[in-house]
């Protein structure tokens, strides 16, 4: 029931997807027990109601209703419609949307590659303990302040010089070789195979799963380029990724308060070092819609640390303004500045961990670094100069999602020119307020209790030896829909609840049966209580059925007895 894409597909692909990971990225999750737990993106709240479900694949907010599955999610947050919504998906589990008619197209397998990368880390990591010219490499660390902790930590090795360490010890079959490009550890030229790190420091890029995706490596001595990261492979893609990401998050159980977004590798090492373990680094670009977009959810503050002179201001502005179509006020972003000549690593050997985040807190709000460059460019002791701020303002606010924080930086352009704020946008967005509906506020019917019951936990179809016949004729269409469910799941045992209910996304009661799926009365029925629970509700629903087939068929025999007396003319009465 998923339109042109085979539910055959669907159902492979929330199985491939875990929702934790997409609704994560966007959301900021703490565990909860068996579930995970946020405070809802759909509506404002202070205390977190809306649960995530690992086992169920499936999102549920208390508050406001908003439910779903994984494609739902993004359908109703990023606002993707259905098919796009796949197509993210699929992005993400790497395979390929069928064509109508057509066979699945798997993607490429990357395992390989995963496996390549994580061996080349591994040897990079035994040379520089093993390497007998390791010595050069960790003088160099030492020198920077780092231990060996925190060196392990975050995985740091050493290439030996030379063009052939890697290609030697991992490329020994042409497949092999193959594979070794293809991640990005070998280059060619003229023929020619080399490795791509050579007497160098290694830095490895994980993915938010762990995995090795890539590496970065400095360079000892004075050689070019000082830093170099993995090129652009089937696994990496330095617009998205970012640097020291997962070692923020591996050990945090409660999420991060604060990222601070940085610039090399051992500017985010050196602030772990001291114990500031919240820095993340670009990988040779400038920070990106995706590398926001990622890091919108993961901490409520956001801070770009940028050097105080021209070239960082100027840094710090093309951030604010790719910053500015996510800065919806969810997510506090702001401006550090550093002295000159100074960088995280450098600035807190000199004034430690207390220091450094004394100027954190500090640190310019976005409203106020943009404001600031603006009247910069204008005379606003002039009412010709101040004139000049709106048109220069606009464009940028304009860029701002409407909703409360394009209001206020509306309200303060306008207190700065000298006019009154206009009123607010009439294309805000509301927050969509908590919803009660009446199949909330009492207990479902038994056809409904049933399907609810089903539905949050497919494995009682296996409770179900046969279906009454009369089930299948019954004119009530609740239980048509249960019998069509209980027939899905005989032949499909191993659907999760979310692909149970995305195979009926084109059914005019999709949007029923999903409120049913997380009816308030099923918070009182344990795993083990949902087994009995339905065997009574199917029994008092087959009790039921047969009452009202009894009563059609009795209706049925009356009226065709009704019939038969009106055509017998020994019925009728003279009355002339």
């Amino acid at each position: 029931m998923a339109g042109k894409i085979p539910p055959e597909f669907i159902d492979d692909l929330l199985t491939r997807v875990d929702i934790v990971d997409v609704i994560g990225a966007r959301v900021q999750l703490r565990k909860a027990g068996k579930e995970f737990q946020a405070r809802c993106p759909f509506h404002e709240e202070k205390n977190p109601s809306f649960t995530v479900s690992p086992a169920k694949q499936f999102y549920h907010c208390f508050g406001c209703g908003a439910h779903g599955t994984a494609i739902g999610f993004l359908m109703e947050h990023d606002g993707l419609p259905f098919r796009e919504a796949i197509d993210e998906l699929a992005r993400l589990a790497g395979v390929e949307v069928p064509i109508e008619g057509g066979e699945q197209v798997r993607g490429p397998d990357h395992g390989p590659l995963f496996a390549l990368l994580d061996e080349a880390d591994g040897l990079f990591r035994r040379q520089l303990r093993e390497h007998p010219q390791a010595a050069r490499a960790i003088d160099y660390l030492k020198s920077r302040g780092l231990s060996g902790e925190i060196a392990a930590r975050y995985g740091i090795g050493f290439a030996p010089g030379g063009g052939d360490f890697l290609l030697s010890r991992l490329g020994r079959t042409p497949e092999r070789c193959r594979q070794l490009v293809d991640c990005g550890l070998i280059g060619e030229q003229d023929g020619r195979r080399y490795d791509r790190f050579r007497d160098r420091i290694i830095f490895p890029i994980r993915d938010r799963r762990g995995r090795v995706i890539g590496f970065g490596g400095r360079i000892l001595g004075d050689g070019r380029p000082k830093y170099l990261n993995s090129p652009e492979t089937p696994l990496f893609h330095k617009g998205r990724e970012l640097y020291g990401l997962f070692e923020a998050q591996r050990g945090v159980r409660r999420g991060l308060e604060r990222v601070l977004v940085v610039e090399g590798y051992l500017d985010v090492i050196a602030l772990a070092q001291h114990g500031i373990d919240c820095a993340v680094a670009t990988l040779g670009t400038a920070t990106t819609a995706d590398h926001l977009q990622r890091l919108s959810r993961t901490a409520p503050e956001l801070v770009f640390c940028f050097d105080g002179d021209r070239a960082g201001r100027d840094a710090a502005w093309k951030a604010l303004e790719t910053t500015l179509p996510l800065a919806s006020g969810s997510q506090t972003q702001r401006f550090l500045f550093l002295p000159e000549g100074e960088d995280p690593d450098t600035l807190v050997r000199k004034e430690g961990a207390e220091g450094f985040l004394a100027r954190v807190e500090q640190a310019t709000p976005l409203s106020q670094f943009l404001f600031d460059q603006l009247t910069a460019q204008v005379d606003m002791t002039t009412i010709d100069g101040r004139a000049r701020l709106a048109p220069l303002a606009r464009p940028l606010i304009d860029r701002v999602p409407a909703g409360v924080f394009r209001d206020l930086l509306e309200q303060r352009l306008s207190e700065l020119v000298g006019l009154e704020r206009r009123a607010p946008s009439s294309r805000r967005r509301t927050s969509r307020a908590p919803r009660q509906s009446a199949l909330e506020q009492q207990r479902p019917s038994r056809t409904a209790w049933a399907i609810a019951l089903l539905l949050n936990h497919p494995s009682l179809m296996a409770r179900v030896d046969e279906l009454p016949t009369d089930w299948r004729r019954a004119s009530n269409q609740g239980v048509g829909i249960l019998v069509e469910l209980l027939e899905t799941i005989r032949q499909h045992p191993t659907l999760t609840k979310a692909a149970l209910i995305e195979r009926w996304r084109d059914h005019p009661h999709f949007d029923y049966l999903q409120r049913l799926s997380v009816h308030p009365f099923l918070r009182h029925v344990s795993e083990e209580g949902a087994g009995p629970e339905f065997d009574g509700a199917l029994e008092r629903l087959g009790a039921e059925v047969r009452k009202r087939e009894w009563l059609r068929s009795l209706d049925d025999k009356l009226r065709a007895r009704v019939g038969r007396d009106s055509d017998d003319p020994r019925t009728h009465r003279d009355d002339s």
